[in-house]
């Protein structure tokens, strides 16, 4: 997302409100990252199977991303998965669904690849939505790819999150997008296959 500079708080009061579905979440502790869980997978599978029984074949692809998807990187014990649906900003045609399978709407970014963030609270995951095809579903996938290749990497991107995690936040988005200049430091460097 790369909203601002993640030190400029000022910055995300005035930007959030206009993305968030409802008042941003201010944060009420330290970020926690836990040492890597070997369940990730199986909580991704479970709520794929989810996804897939809700949306049927609406759901046009699904991936599990973010640091739980990388076997051996310690992460926030949040399941990441991008969906991609044929257009992400006609939300009647999915977040409905989504809502009565226990998802809830937070995020709406028009301007950034049509992205729809939905959260399951109490079960730990973030269903970022895109249309087929988008540019950013492949980013995201190649990350995670990288990060499974290449363990020096995978140890320089943990450094880094738990170095930023030690930080006080206001928001959640301001340590995400902390990390862009590792993300991206790591993915110029690689080569696709």
């Amino acid at each position: 997302m790369g909203l601002a500079d993640p030190d400029d708080v000022a910055a995300y009061d005035e930007l959030l409100p206009k993305l968030m579905v409802g008042a941003p979440e201010v944060l009420a502790g330290p970020i926690v990252l836990l040492d890597y869980d070997p369940d990730w997978p199986a909580r991704y599978e479970r709520e794929a199977a989810r996804i897939v029984g809700t949306l049927g074949a609406r759901a046009i692809r699904l991936e599990h991303v973010g640091s739980t998807s990388v076997p051996g990187l310690a992460a926030k014990p949040i399941i990441d998965i991008v969906l991609e649906v044929e257009d992400s900003s006609r939300e009647e045609g999915y977040v409905p669904d989504l809502e009565d399978a226990g998802y809830v709407l937070t995020v709406r970014e028009p301007e950034w690849f049509e992205h729809r963030l939905l959260k399951a609270p109490g079960r730990g995951v973030h269903l970022h939505v895109f249309s087929a095809g988008c540019s950013e579903t492949e980013r995201m996938v190649n990350f995670r790819e990288c990060l499974r290749r290449n363990p020096a990497d995978r140890e320089r991107y943990a450094a880094t999150k738990r170095e930023l995690a030690a930080r006080a936040w206001k928001y959640m988005q301001q340590y995400a997008d902390a990390k862009s200049e590792i993300v991206g430091e790591i993915m110029r460097r690689a080569v696709p296959d």
